[in-house]
């Protein structure tokens, strides 16, 4: 998947860098460099480079602040106290910044397509980009400033205030998603380019969000047999399934050596997985072996998954090759398909319906069907979820699930205040805009 990995794309990006490389670390208003290009393929390419700022830190926070993944260096241990250290000076430079602001430069080089471009393929990825920067965004931190300005005034304090999480979805993600998947088609599969078919998944995964779980199941529907019509498979081997070339990958940011990373904070994602920072060099939760080793004693076999995603003698991660370029897949078949089963169940869809939703990921993982072994809600809820957790490790999903299934209490095994079921804002951001950006109620010290 490096299509997208040419010249052109490096000539784009490097103009943009050079625009903003005094200013890389403002808050979304003084972001403004954008607005002067012209080049407005060059600034969509921008709004696409900026996502790789975002992959490894939501890559932490999704294993790293569940029971996936521990921290073993001070302040890091943070992740697994859930009170204010988690707002700490290192942990927020690390991750929690670099994941603000290039959220924001992307919606802001989106917004200068959206409003100035003639171009509709162009502006439908840019509508892509801003409705997930936007989910990202809400589901990191809750209510966020929202911007939808290609040259937003310096002077003008009121784009600073946070909005409600909810008003973002309805009134940006869900829209934006809705247009994207209307002019998109799915020519761009391969290339790292927004599609139709990872547009209709992600709108899917933002009902889901929302507890609209007739509206998922829908969505998620169409988009299964998008895939399908669009060649995008389960992969028969899972040693396969985080391969760049993967045959299930409904969307990935691209990372590669040859464009330089808009994270530039140290290790990606794939080295923290494997114990390649020194902050965690034996990452891996006992938590996560147990459920591996549960996975197995219940599926009447072994479940393969196990040691393909982990190494428990050396405490690690093993799904990532960290020697190797690894683009960050968002989504992909099995998260659409596991999310799919959820939305029926919760609609009230019987067993026989639901269950042999999971055949194939079963199967492919060396275990038994479902079928006729459970048959409550109840029983096949926690089934879903314990199968997320296995099948997605590592894929920065596991935190979200919790938060979106309200089981964080009943899986992190103790009684967590909800204020921390979202992350610190960056405190830069808040001093930046004079206090109008407010922190989240826990992380105030």
């Amino acid at each position: 998947m490096k299509t997208m990995k040419n010249l052109y794309i490096l000539l784009a990006v490097a103009l943009f860098i050079t625009a903003c490389d005094n200013d890389l670390d403002q808050s979304p208003p003084k972001q403004l460099e954008a607005s002067a290009l012209t080049d407005l393929t060059g600034v969509l390419n921008a709004a696409y480079h900026y996502q790789t700022g975002t992959a490894t830190p939501l890559a932490i926070m999704g294993d790293f602040r569940a029971d996936n993944m521990l921290m073993d260096e001070e302040p890091y241990p943070a992740f697994d106290r859930f009170n204010s250290d988690l707002a700490g000076g290192d942990l927020v430079e690390q991750f929690f910044r670099p994941f603000y602001s290039n959220l924001y430069k992307s919606i802001l080089s989106a917004n200068n397509v959206i409003n100035n471009s003639t171009e509709a393929n162009d502006i439908a990825q840019a509508k892509f980009l801003r409705a997930l920067s936007y989910f990202k965004l809400v589901m990191v931190f809750g209510d966020v400033p929202v911007n939808l300005d290609e040259a937003p005034s310096a002077e003008d304090l009121t784009i600073f205030s946070r909005q409600p999480a909810e008003d973002i979805y309805n009134t940006i993600i869900i829209p934006d998603f809705q247009d994207a998947i209307a002019a998109l088609d799915n020519s761009g599969l391969s290339s790292g380019r927004a599609t139709k078919v990872a547009a209709q998944g992600f709108l899917g995964k933002v009902y889901m969000h929302k507890g609209n779980f007739s509206g998922a199941a829908t969505q998620l529907a169409t988009t299964i047999s998008s895939a399908n019509s669009a060649g995008i498979s389960l992969e028969s081997n899972f040693a396969n399934v985080t391969n760049d070339s993967s045959s299930e990958i409904l969307y990935a940011t691209q990372i590669s050596t040859s464009i330089p990373s808009a994270y530039t904070a140290g290790t990606g994602f794939a080295g923290w997985f494997q114990g390649g920072d020194t902050k965690s060099l034996f990452p891996l939760d006992p938590d996560l072996t147990a459920a591996f080793d549960a996975s197995s004693a219940a599926g009447g076999g072994t479940d393969l998954r196990k040691d393909l995603s982990i190494n428990p003698t050396l405490s690690v991660g093993n799904k990532y090759n960290a020697t190797l370029e690894q683009d960050f897949i968002e989504l992909r078949l099995s998260d659409v398909i596991l999310l799919y089963a959820e939305a029926l169940n919760e609609t009230g869809s019987p067993a026989t319906t639901v269950l042999p939703l999971l055949d194939d990921i079963r199967s492919r993982a060396g275990l038994n069907s479902l079928t006729g072994t459970i048959s409550s809600q109840s029983a096949i809820r926690e089934a879903i979820q314990d199968e997320r957790r296995l099948e997605l490790a590592f894929e920065g999903h596991r935190w979200f699930d919790l938060v979106r299934t309200g089981t964080v209490d009943a899986e992190m095994g103790q009684t967590i205040n909800s204020n921390y079921y979202v992350f610190p804002i960056p405190n830069s951001e808040v001093l930046a805009s004079n206090g109008i950006i407010t922190q989240n109620p826990g992380y105030i010290n």
